[in-house]
């Protein structure tokens, strides 16, 4: 990284050449990275959990384990990990979102960063056929995968959108309830992700995600290393700067909780350094005011 204050970026698209959240990658090189990672891993057999390890990972640590045994260390139920047919679940993530989201049935849910389907599917069983389940992914290939599991797992009240979770295809104030599992950091303007979350949402609705948060400050080759921001650290924020961007996009009761055994898995990320010296998972949850007079 250059020794000099980065430009303005007046805009907070990260056009000035650093990330609108941070003085990390590149957002271009960013979203490549993260694009060309998970068009990959949607790629590969699903029987080998991909997860958010990285690449150079080793073959006894988490890439070497079933994507349902992976999904078991996040939080998931054998229950949850039955309940979904197909090659939807990737083992990837940090956490289980649907199991913090308290969904209704009827409840529209907007899951960021969908991936092969497995949170809409899961969520698509308890919003039941009057709900509907929409899945954003950037990421051809995984668009792809995830609206063949629709048919494998027959759920009509399930669909699968292109697209950046920056610039969200999705209406106004549509939304009850936003999940996402391990995907915000990977955003190189998080700023934007809630504001957009904020606007899809409908009045009185909610974010309920799963995500790594910031515990100490990166070193820089993690912070600027593409690897490291695809596999879920390099991006990662603090606490204290998601609860601002959360509070700026205006919500409320915004509540970021450390998952205290989360280390368990963190571990396994990468065979070179314990990452979870640095990142932990984390819930994070929100809500847009019933009213206008609240915000």
């Amino acid at each position: 990284m250059a020794d000099e204050a980065p430009a303005v970026d007046a805009d907070g698209d990260g056009t000035d050449g650093s990330s609108a959240d941070g003085d990390g990658l590149d957002p271009a090189a960013q979203r490549t990275a993260v694009r060309e990672r998970y068009g990959g891993i949607a790629e590969e057999s699903s029987t080998t959990a991909s997860s958010c390890c990285s690449d150079d990972s080793d073959d006894d640590a988490c890439c070497g384990t079933t994507a349902a045994d992976q999904s078991l260390k996040l939080g998931y139920s054998d229950d949850d990990v039955d309940a979904v047919d197909g090659d939807a679940n990737l083992g990837l993530g940090c956490g289980n979102p649907t199991a913090i989201a308290s969904l209704e049935a009827g409840d529209t849910v907007l899951d960021l960063g969908s991936g092969g389907g497995f949170d809409c599917f899961l969520a698509s069983q308890e919003v039941g056929p009057d709900g509907h389940v929409i899945g954003v992914d950037m990421t051809p290939e995984m668009v792809e995968k995830a609206r063949d599991n629709v048919e494998e797992n027959d759920a009509s009240n399930v669909e699968f959108r292109l697209g950046e979770i920056e610039h969200l295809p999705v209406a106004d104030a549509s939304v009850d309830v936003i999940i996402s599992n391990c995907v915000v950091n990977l955003s190189p303007d998080k700023s934007q992700v809630f504001r957009e979350a904020y606007r899809v949402l409908r009045p009185g609705g909610r974010i309920a995600i799963s995500d790594v948060v910031l515990t100490t400050e990166l070193p820089t080759e993690l912070e600027a290393d593409p690897s490291s921001v695809a596999a879920c650290v390099g991006g990662a924020a603090s606490i204290s700067a998601l609860e601002a961007m959360l509070t700026d996009a205006g919500f409320t009761a915004v509540s970021i909780e450390p998952k205290s055994d989360s280390d368990e898995f963190i571990r396994d990320w990468d065979d070179e350094r314990d990452l979870s010296d640095y990142v932990v998972s984390a819930r994070i949850e929100a809500e847009k005011p019933a009213t206008e007079a609240e915000s």
